[in-house]
């Protein structure tokens, strides 16, 4: 692909980033067709760094909201001058450059990099969940872009797809936050919706009490009612990794297999994830691939099935 070599290196720099963080799920992997990969990875380096200025635990909130606003500025100035010049401009930041580019090149919604900065922002300022609808709320925000732009990068813009994506990336962003129970509980966050908490009949209390030990069986409860939610999105956001062709089946369906995975370990340590990370490792990978081999016959959708 022959691009202005300020573009080249920043894409490269965008790959490097994917490559040196931690995932549970593919992000811009060897599966994908090689034209997608350095735009997902663009996509994704826009959203870590949002996250990780979010995430800058003792900046002040304001001084964080700022930054992070700023990154949402920057990229929108960058879409509009490139739109002006074919010309990148040298004192850009090389992950502004190839999200501005991916996003003017593919005609990708600025709205969804827009949702994706909203949902870090209330991370900073919001800590705690009544409700589903206002969890799914977050979801839509903080996820489900990400699908939609992947989808559109692979040249897709069909509704019934992008519903189906929805649900996948919903599904596997409530995956992660019950893996990361105990780290986010630490942290201040607890995504569990308070109407979960009540009709289990748990209270933070509870958390606070016993912040190394195991879950009581409220909790416990509370949690196993999260995973029946999240089974339901996984089951919802089947159709999409079906729906798509070539390489990027495979990507999909290995995607949400490691969701189902993770989503194993977490109903199966339900009372130990104050002290516990399900994750996966290499040990998975033969059973992800023969899951993936056996995909067509896949019938069933519960964690206990093996699916």
């Amino acid at each position: 692909m022959s691009w202005h070599p300020l573009i080249a290196r920043a894409y490269a720099a965008c790959e490097a980033l994917a490559r040196s963080h931690y995932e549970n799920f593919p992000v811009a992997s060897w599966l994908l067709p090689a034209p997608m990969r350095p735009h997902v990875a663009a996509v994704y380096a826009f959203a870590r760094i949002a996250d990780d200025l979010a995430d800058e635990g003792t900046v002040p909130a304001e001084e964080r909201l700022t930054k992070l606003h700023a990154w949402q500025r920057r990229l929108h100035v960058a879409i509009e001058v490139e739109l002006e010049s074919e010309s990148p401009h040298e004192h850009e930041d090389l992950i502004i450059i190839a999200a501005a580019h991916s996003s003017r090149t593919l005609d990708l919604p600025i709205a969804w990099f827009d949702d994706l900065i909203s949902a870090f922002a209330q991370d900073i300022t919001t800590t705690r969940y009544a409700s589903w609808a206002d969890v799914f709320d977050y979801c839509r925000r903080s996820a489900n872009p990400v699908g939609r732009l992947v989808l559109r990068i692979a040249g897709y813009r069909d509704d019934t797809l992008d519903r189906s994506s929805d649900a996948l990336c919903t599904a596997l962003q409530l995956a992660n936050f019950w893996q990361d129970f105990g780290r986010d509980w630490r942290s201040g966050r607890l995504y569990v919706p308070r109407d979960v908490q009540a009709s289990a009949g748990a209270s933070e209390r509870e958390l606070v009490n016993a912040p190394a030990g195991p879950l009581t069986r409220p909790w416990a409860s509370a949690l196993a009612q999260c995973v029946v939610v999240t089974q339901d999105q996984f089951a919802a956001g089947r159709a999409v990794c079906d729906g798509v062709g070539g390489r990027l089946r495979y990507e999909l369906r290995l995607t949400w297999l490691g969701g189902q995975r993770i989503l194993e370990r977490v109903d199966r340590a339900r009372q130990e994830l104050l002290t516990y990370r399900p994750t996966l490792g290499g040990g998975d990978v033969p059973v992800l691939l023969w899951r993936a081999l056996r995909w067509q016959k896949l019938r069933c959708l519960t964690p206990e099935s093996g699916c």
